[in-house]
């Protein structure tokens, strides 16, 4: 069996904490079982796309190295519309915890300016978007202010996770 058709059978069996804990770890530093889940995360399988990105996600955070030739293709999804918001949410977790690449710092702030200032993207997406902003900003200084104001703004009118997120970032900043 191909590590996709093995991959898709496994995210389609259960969606839980557990499996995903099991295909990560199948996956391990496998460079061809990764690029059969990226393959599967950015396709057009809905479900399969949903029930991927979690593991794109802890994927990313135990061997963030095996990423990296990944991250343009991340970025490209963002940009096809529409763009499931798991691919959103797990993208940016991705870059949450990496040394982001300079080459990338303009497309992802541009995705993440975007996503925090809509109301109607998921309060997730929006903090993940706050935490990679406020990364970038360390390498251009010039991005804070915009941030800072961004943030100031919603303080007064959103959810408690938003404004939680915002204060310490504002902090941060």
């Amino acid at each position: 069996m191909t590590p996709h058709a093995f991959l898709h059978d496994m995210l389609l069996l259960e969606h839980s904490k557990a499996q995903t804990m099991r295909i990560v770890h199948w996956i391990g530093a496998d460079a061809d079982r990764l690029a059969a889940l990226i393959d599967i995360f950015l396709g057009d399988e809905y479900r399969l796309t949903q029930r991927s990105a979690w593991v794109v996600r802890y994927v990313g955070e135990k061997h963030p190295d095996m990423m990296k030739p990944y991250y343009p293709m991340l970025l490209e999804a963002m940009d096809h519309q529409p763009v499931h918001d798991a691919v959103k949410r797990n993208t940016l977790n991705v870059f949450e915890d990496v040394e982001i690449p300079a080459e990338y710092y303009d497309a992802l702030a541009d995705h993440c300016f975007n996503y925090l200032s809509d109301p109607k993207e998921p309060i997730a997406i929006r903090c993940a978007s706050m935490t990679v902003l406020e990364k970038i900003t360390r390498q251009i200084p010039e991005l804070r202010q915009e941030l800072r104001l961004l943030l100031e703004e919603q303080l007064e009118f959103e959810s408690a996770g938003i404004r939680s997120r915002a204060k310490k970032t504002i902090k941060k900043l």
